[in-house]
Parts: C-alpha cells; structure tokens; sequence
C-alpha cells in the first residue's frame, strides 16, 4: 500500500519516516488533540529531512510549502478497497492497532473521495508544482519500482554517469507520499487509502 511504499523509499534513501495516523491516532483508537498534532507536524517539518506519510488535507498546503518531492499515488477506488481488505488483521507499523474489520464509515469515504477530496488534491499539487515542488504521479507497480529506483540513484546508491548532462537528478531531502482513490484505466498497484476525516483525521 502507499505506507508500504512510503517504508520502500525510506529504505531506498535513509531518510527518516513518519506516519500521520501514529500521531493523530492513540493506540485506545481515541485521537490527540488538534493543537497536539499540529505541534508533533511542526517539529518534524522543522527537520532537514524527512519522508511523511498520509493525506490529512488540512495540513496537506503546510507539508507542501516545506517539501521538495511528493509521490502521488493515483489509483483506482476498487484498488483502494482492496487494499484495505487485505490488511484487516495484520499488524502495521504505519497504526497503533491492529483493524479487524473494515469500517463502513472508512469504506463510504473511499468511495466518496473522487468527488468530495481528489478534485482538492489534484489543485493543491498543481499549485505546489508551479512553485517548483516535484510533483511525480504514480498509477502502477512499475511506475512505482522506477520511482524508488530514480529516488535510491538521487540519494547515490547509483551510478549516473550514463544519464545525460543535465539529468542528473536533484538531492530529494523532505518527501512528502500521498494518495488518491478514483482514476480510470489505471493498472492495479497495491496502494491504500489513509483514514477517515473525522473522527479519524483532523479536518
């Protein structure tokens, strides 16, 4: 899924990553508090570098005005859906619980992002583009294997001494991954949706 992903790039770079469900969310499935959160995403986009996981739109203009790099991860709903299905009971490093069902009011907000969230993404990501974030949209598994082989090649566990000049890739440092739900003729990667909007992910 996009963590999965997420957890692949921090592999490939070294970079240290951070999940927004483990700091919205406490392990009795109740949340911090707003003000909390905040303070938590602050002190991690003060670092000079980081990989941070998940949507979470109302801080999405905060991690987009520090990043340098985002991975879009732009797939079909019934590839969202079965993302989720397929982690009901395992145990994830990206949540403080472990999900043994799938919750109907998360089920809803998959299937209603096309409408009521990607459109804010999409414009959001433009914006951050115009202003010279690298903006890379991935729909499937190869794009996303070439994705974590261009970003192990710019951290220099690679040789690009075959590219030519001028395509030598910019240091990535602040790498921001997330994810939408509701493309067509997509291929079928196997990303996941982040949580809910409320009361799962602070609005």
């Amino acid at each position: 899924g996009k963590s999965t992903f997420a957890r692949r790039l921090r592999d490939a770079t070294g970079l240290p990553l951070y999940y927004l469900d483990m700091l919205w969310h406490k392990p009795d499935r109740t949340n911090v508090s707003r003000d909390e959160f905040d303070a938590r995403l602050r002190g991690i986009l003060e670092r000079d570098t980081w990989i941070i996981d998940g949507n979470f739109a109302r801080t999405l203009p905060e991690r987009l005005e520090r990043c340098d790099t985002v991975f879009f991860l732009d797939v079909p709903t019934e590839t969202c859906l079965a993302g989720v299905e397929a982690r009901i009971g395992t145990q994830r490093e990206d949540m403080p619980w472990i999900e043994h069902e799938f919750d109907e009011e998360f089920r809803r907000y998959i299937i209603d992002f096309p409408r009521e969230r990607r459109p804010q993404i999409i414009r959001m990501l433009a914006d951050a583009a115009a202003r010279g974030v690298r903006v890379r949209t991935l729909r499937s598994r190869g794009e996303f294997e070439t994705a974590l082989a261009d970003a192990r090649r710019n951290m220099g566990d690679g040789d690009d001494a075959d590219l030519p000049r001028g395509h030598q890739p910019r240091i990535a440092r602040r790498m921001q991954a997330i994810k939408a739900c509701g493309t067509s003729g997509a291929t079928a990667p196997i990303m996941r949706s982040t949580g809910t909007p409320s009361p799962m992910e602070p609005r």
